[in-house]
């Protein structure tokens, strides 16, 4: 069992009925709860909550308060490879794109390290495409053994990998994983991904628990708001969430809200999500 038995069994029709749809006397009465179900998550992310925005906002506010205080924790990417074997129609890193590949040595890495570390920087998170020759197991674990002693968190954003290969990781020194489904929309992700492991949807989103099992203890999920339907994206990460904070619950979970904006480029966002729905969004994911 995974999530994506979890995933394929929600009843998404009837919760996005509850985000489209829902009343200010719904929006109401999910906000009053303490402990949130998917559908109050549906209500309070419908435009009715978006007028509430600055209820909301005050309710999010409080709780950050209450669960983390007046602190900001300030993570750096460190980019190591643009190599990568995957076609995916918004991302300049595609294998078909007709781009200068660098892969960074041993030394680079330290290089690039140290010069975020003199920018004060004590977090790291390791990026790269997905290529088995250039962005090995035994690369990315040369690359955190060497940063290891030098930084209190290196997190990795990678390709995904079984488990036993990402052990050696953890080992190495490597305590977080960051994967984006990108989209939950099983169609939209077809569409997207036209070449490469990337393609499949089912071990993509069961990377975070493969993680979790190697011994990672820092979860990263999240959907790129912009390829389908933000609503519709926004309480399946909300349900991955819930799946991982049951099943995953020695590990910390973080969520992140990455948008697709228009840019110069062929690829454009598919769908729009405005400032004041991201605002909305942020505010009800924190609660």
């Amino acid at each position: 069992m995974s999530f994506v038995s979890e995933f394929d069994a929600l009843p998404l029709p009837a919760l996005l009925r509850e985000a489209r749809e829902a009343g200010s006397a719904a929006v109401r009465e999910s906000l009053a709860r303490e402990r949130l179900s998917l559908t109050d998550f549906a209500r309070l992310i419908s435009p009715a909550a978006g007028e509430m925005l600055e209820t909301l906002a005050r309710r999010s506010h409080a709780l950050t308060l209450q669960r983390f205080g007046r602190v900001v924790r300030l993570f750096a990417p460190l980019y190591l490879s643009n190599e990568c074997i995957n076609n995916c129609k918004y991302c300049g890193f595609s294998r078909d794109n007709p781009i200068l590949r660098v892969t960074l040595t041993l030394d680079e890495v330290k290089r690039e390290a140290r010069a975020l570390a003199a920018q004060g920087f004590r977090s790291l998170l390791l990026v790269a495409g997905e290529h088995p020759k250039f962005v090995s197991r035994d690369y990315l674990r040369d690359c955190v053994a060497a940063l290891h002693g030098e930084f209190s968190s290196v997190s990795l954003e990678v390709g995904p990998m079984e488990t036993e290969d990402y052990r050696p990781l953890v080992q190495a020194g490597a305590d977080g994983l960051v994967v984006y489904q990108e989209t939950y929309d099983r169609a939209v992700y077809a569409e997207m991904h036209t070449a490469g492991p990337k393609r499949n949807f089912n071990w993509r989103m069961e990377t975070p628990e493969r993680a979790y099992a190697a011994g990672f203890r820092r979860l990263g999920i999240g959907a790129l708001y912009g390829l389908a339907d933000w609503r519709h994206e926004a309480i399946c990460v909300a349900a991955h969430a819930q799946y991982l904070l049951r099943h995953c619950w020695k590990a910390f979970l973080t969520i992140s809200l990455p948008r697709l904006r228009p840019c110069a480029g062929e690829f454009q966002p598919l769908t729009h999500m405005s400032d004041r729905e991201l605002a909305q969004l942020v505010c009800v994911f924190r609660i």
